[in-house]
């Protein structure tokens, strides 16, 4: 597979990443080291909490999406990394046992004026359970290398 360049981007272009099946097991972990919250580490406090039950932690889901992210597109491109994330929405919990489906669609792709080996893609991640329903999305900018010269 060739790699790819800011040029083989264009607005509104789907990448499928992949999917995830996420354990209990690896639920509790996370949260542990980086979001100890009860409903998110203590089966019993998740089960009077808003949630009625246990529930990754939004930045467990977002690691996911990176992981699935890198694998399924920025091993193979010429990624610049990013200045950041413009929006990020969690919108429904994701449980032990979801399937989560991740996608970026390009919103936007625009040449660096000041840096013409470069530019900018603007994009939006979905992230959905087995049943299809919305669980998170994020909107951020990536830069990405352009194609040198033959």
């Amino acid at each position: 597979m060739s790699k790819l360049y800011f040029e083989d981007f264009h607005a509104g272009q789907v990448i499928e990443l992949g999917t995830y099946t996420i354990g209990e097991e690896e639920i509790i972990a996370f949260a542990q080291q980086f979001d100890p919250q009860p409903f998110h580490v203590d089966h019993e406090a998740a089960k009077d909490s808003i949630f009625g039950g246990l529930v990754a932690s939004g930045w467990h889901t977002c690691a996911l999406l990176m992981k699935a992210l890198v694998s399924g597109l920025l091993v193979r491109s010429e990624s610049l990394g990013s200045p950041g994330v413009d929006e990020l929405r969690w919108i429904k919990p994701v449980r032990p046992g979801d399937t989560l489906r991740m996608r970026m669609t390009v919103i936007e792709t625009i040449p660096s004026k000041s840096k013409p080996d470069r530019g900018v893609l603007r994009s939006e991640y979905e992230t959905f359970n087995q049943h299809g329903e919305l669980v998170m999305r994020m909107k951020t900018l990536g830069m990405f290398g352009r194609r040198p010269a033959a």
